[in-house]
């Protein structure tokens, strides 16, 4: 089979699974995929009611601040979460279907990309109500998705293997995500911590993707030398990092899952 059809092939499956999991997601809910639209935006009515009026003077448009952290922090969450167990839910056709084995925990990771794209009509849609004016700017939100969803995929890759060979990580992972969401001012100012809590937020590379995200929309700027450098360096290399890992571990995971 040549490449191409053999690429043609894998976005194929990658599409059916990524299918499935919607499906599936949404199997027992009247009102379906609408919930992506209506999660992120009661988590900001909640949220608002109940940080808007401390946090009033220290962060303008806080809803959307909040938002924008919430939608980006939950596309993160949903693809390394997923990712973990994919190969252990796929054991089955990891066995008897040749297919690159990278094809599942892919799958997990655009499926949480999907419900990220429906959680953004009800970013537009808060970002008009907000007055939020649009700018060039903005289009950089695609290029800060795209790294989040590398960063997000290689740490998935990693997950996914450990998962197989350590059942535990699924609880310490757990665990660390509640540290690591304080630890990216999704819903305060980080001038509001102390300079040592500070320095740690500002090297959170999901804290990375989140400030230059809030300064393309609410303050129509670019980030800075510093962290685009920061968001190409995560992105990149624990990508790498992670792919690396997971073909180096494909056999030990044949023999263990």
């Amino acid at each position: 089979m040549q490449r191409g059809e053999r690429a043609k092939q894998y976005i194929f499956v990658i599409k059916e699974l990524v299918s499935r999991e919607i499906k599936r997601k949404y199997a027992r809910s009247y009102l379906g995929i609408l919930w992506s639209v209506l999660n992120p935006l009661l988590s900001m009515a909640v949220m608002s009611m109940i940080f808007s009026t401390i946090f009033k003077r220290s962060i303008e448009n806080f809803p959307i601040y909040y938002l924008t952290g919430s939608i980006l922090w939950s596309l993160f969450t949903g693809a390394t979460n997923s990712a973990m167990t994919a190969l252990v839910d796929n054991k089955n056709l990891l066995i008897k279907v040749k297919l690159p084995m990278q094809v599942f925990p892919l799958s997990r990771s655009c499926t949480a990309l999907a419900n990220y794209g429906y959680s953004l009509v009800a970013y537009v849609i808060m970002l008009v109500i907000f007055g939020i004016k649009p700018t060039l700017y903005m289009l950089l939100l695609f290029i800060y998705t795209a790294g989040l969803f590398m960063f997000s995929l290689g740490i998935g890759y990693m997950l996914s293997v450990l998962y197989v060979l350590f059942g535990d990580i699924k609880h310490l992972y757990s665990v660390l995500l509640t540290i690591w969401m304080y630890l990216c001012a999704i819903f305060y100012p980080v001038d509001s911590t102390s300079p040592m809590v500070q320095e740690v937020i500002i090297r959170n590379p999901v804290y990375n993707y989140i400030v230059c995200t809030r300064k393309c929309i609410l303050d129509g700027a670019l980030p800075t030398a510093e962290e685009w450098a920061r968001l190409f360096v995560w992105s990149i290399g624990i990508y790498l990092v992670g792919k690396i890992y997971f073909n180096k571990m494909k056999t030990r995971v044949l023999q263990k899952v």
